[in-house]
């Protein structure tokens, strides 16, 4: 049997994992600096807890786990001869995989609300999975990295998120955009276009702008309900550039004047301390979830940045605020914020980019070689007292060939490499080789 895995997935290499475990470490250690938690929650969730919660296009998407045992013994027959796969799969299956990981923590918030203090600021590292066409950029398997609070609707957390994202793509060395837009503005547009009832097949379709054009857009929004005038007060406000543009678009709806008013004291609190990336309104942004009911963010690598030109890829994160999402489970009056970054598609772009940190691949300070047979207990004795001191540092288990040895050393990635010959384990003075270089210099164990 030819092995292979399933679309979607990727296996990592040693180098791509500790390149991972670099961005994972960057994005954790500004969580925590943030004053964000750890939690984790389980691969599956009930169904019942994950659909209704994404839109329309996002339930298409779950991933669903069969029941146990006999499960078509126990699906209705009429539906299994009818071929009705929709009321098939709700006798077949009761959980899937976790589509997101903001979801799952709102039903972990009602869950141990009693173990909790509030606001809570949460952060999660954990793979998602999301039946979607595989392409560059998307895969069906990817990691979430995840910071939220719940309990606050103070914009302090908004601009504080903000202020997050752009301290870490700083520290990866890469330039973003980080675009804002705001729910109630969408809901003034809704408003006003007449289309109230039918917000979120508006946002939905708005969603997709940047990736099928207006003509496609409008088609949709046809489709899906909008009347021609709709569409001429929609193109005209997707047309505006700026708040104070947008402002006069929606003198008339009182939700969307809430909405200008609460990312304009987003922009002012962010704007009172210094930044490193552009950070913008952009009107077009609308993101699909249903959940979202505020605040909304999404993060592409920005293309007018030197040396960043030719990067082609979507978000690489993303959030928004939502208002009512714990009501789902049976708890009210726990508004919250969160943000999500895309750590596949970060690692792609940093790969692309040639930007990792020269040490992000490297697992070992020392690779030890022993000449012969005698040297190898000194060299496993040397082994272990520098690790017993913290030093990343391995043994080749054998006397080999020199070429041999050194060709290992330089598929480890090993920056030097320390030889011990009967005359080195006898004066306690090794030869240590900088692999890079190829100078050689005498240390003694201290020193190493």
């Amino acid at each position: 049997m030819k092995p292979s895995i399933p679309k979607g997935t990727r296996d990592f290499l040693p180098a791509e994992v500790r390149r991972r475990d670099y961005i994972f470490d960057v994005i954790r250690k500004h969580f925590r600096r943030f004053g964000y938690q750890p939690i984790e929650t389980p691969v599956m969730e009930n169904l019942s807890t994950l659909t209704g919660k994404y839109g329309e296009e996002g339930d298409k998407l779950l991933f669903k786990v069969l029941n146990n045992g006999d499960f078509l013994g126990k699906a209705n027959a009429e539906d299994l001869a009818a071929k009705d796969s929709g009321k098939v799969l709700s006798s077949i299956s009761k959980r899937g995989l976790r589509y997101d990981l903001t979801v799952p923590f709102a039903r972990y918030v009602v869950m141990h609300q009693n173990d909790l203090a509030f606001p809570f600021k949460r952060y999660a590292i954990m793979p998602v999975w999301r039946a979607d066409r595989p392409q560059k950029g998307r895969y069906q398997e990817f990691y979430q990295c995840d910071a939220d609070v719940v309990g606050s609707d103070s914009l302090l957390n908004e601009a504080e998120l903000t202020q997050l994202l752009d301290g870490v793509f700083h520290e990866l060395g890469l330039k973003a955009v980080i675009r804002l837009n705001n729910r109630k503005i969408l809901a003034g547009l809704a408003e006003i276009a007449g289309m109230a009832d039918n917000m979120m097949d508006m946002t939905i379709a708005i969603d997709k702008l940047d990736k099928i054009g207006w003509d496609k857009v409008a088609e949709e929004l046809t489709n899906r309900g909008a009347a021609a005038g709709a569409l001429e007060v929609i193109k005209s406000f997707l047309d505006a550039n700026s708040l104070e543009s947008v402002a006069p678009l929606l003198a008339t709806s009182e939700v969307g004047k809430q909405g200008i008013a609460e990312l304009q004291e987003v922009f002012d609190l962010v704007a009172s301390q210094p930044t490193n990336n552009r950070i913008e309104f952009d009107v077009t942004l609308a993101r699909g979830l249903n959940y979202y009911t505020g605040a909304i963010w999404e993060v592409a690598v920005d293309t007018d940045a030197p040396g960043q030109e030719n990067i082609k890829m979507g978000s690489i994160a993303g959030g928004g605020r939502y208002a009512d999402l714990t009501a789902i489970f049976g708890m009210k009056d726990m508004p919250g914020v969160g943000i999500s970054f895309g750590a596949e598609r970060i690692y792609d772009v940093l790969e692309e980019l040639d930007a990792f940190p020269a040490d992000a691949s490297e697992d070992l300070q020392y690779l030890i070689l022993c000449l012969d047979e005698e040297t190898l207990h000194h060299g496993f004795g040397l082994v272990s007292r520098l690790r017993a001191r913290g030093v990343h540092v391995d043994l080749y288990p054998k006397a080999a060939k020199m070429k041999k040895m050194m060709k290992y050393a330089d598929q480890r990635g090993v920056p030097k490499v320390v030889i011990i010959g009967s005359r080195e384990a006898e004066s306690g003075e090794y030869s240590v080789k900088t692999m890079a270089s190829g100078e050689q210099e005498t240390m003694r164990e201290e020193e190493l």
